[in-house]
């Protein structure tokens, strides 16, 4: 089978550099206790570390999957979940983001702490505490509005999901190039079957989590 010419660097997207700085010193130290003759410099030799190292890191997370990292007791709401509900489960928690599911838990949107954002403003009030301080110094708060809100009023849809075998380096580019902080991970019947989110990739034994 003929290997794979993909950019090793562009597998790796969304995942810190697994390069240790190399130096001189280390190098020269590392060759004396190499019993024999080497016939190359420091110089081959950290780039051949390098390019090593990149491909070991990605030899490993192709080998990973979401159902081997993903959190599998996800706290979901249904559509019809009023918007202060979502909100208290979501702090109560922890957590900055919950699947919409219907009756049969297929994931119809998902909704985070952004959504909440938008709704109040996101181009005036680009982050929590900008919120927070409007409330503070100004008559009325703009998180007033979405009392009436329901969770299919606020969420993002369609939802970004993967599957349970999405080796987790395509879960981190999918993460970088769509912008999210966490997917649903679905099983063969199309079910929410647990969460994947940045924390989890980070936290990954591989990784040093």
């Amino acid at each position: 089978m003929e290997e794979s010419r993909e950019d090793p660097q562009r597998r790796l997207e969304g995942f810190p550099s697994c390069e240790i700085p190399v130096r001189d010193e280390d190098v020269l130290k590392a060759m004396r206790e190499i019993p024999g003759y080497l016939d190359i410099t420091p110089g081959d030799f950290k780039e051949v570390y390098r390019h090593a190292c990149r491909h070991a890191l990605g030899r490993v997370l192709s080998s990973v999957r979401a159902k081997d990292i993903m959190t599998r007791e996800v706290l979901s709401v249904a559509p019809d979940s009023p918007a202060a509900e979502v909100a208290r489960s979501m702090a109560s928690r922890g957590i900055s983001g919950v699947p919409v599911v219907d009756e049969n838990q297929a994931v119809l949107g998902v909704i985070s702490e952004k959504d909440f954002l938008r709704l109040m403003g996101a181009r005036e009030f680009p982050n929590f505490m900008a919120v927070v301080a409007r409330c503070l110094t100004e008559r009325g708060c703009v998180a007033v509005a979405l009392r009436e809100k329901r969770a299919r009023d606020i969420m993002s849809a369609p939802a970004i999901t993967i599957d349970e075998e999405t080796p987790v380096v395509e879960i981190a580019r999918l993460f970088t190039q769509r912008k999210i902080n966490r997917a649903p991970v679905l099983d063969s019947r199309g079910r929410v079957a647990g969460i994947v989110s940045r924390a989890d990739i980070l936290k990954a034994p591989f990784l040093g989590g």
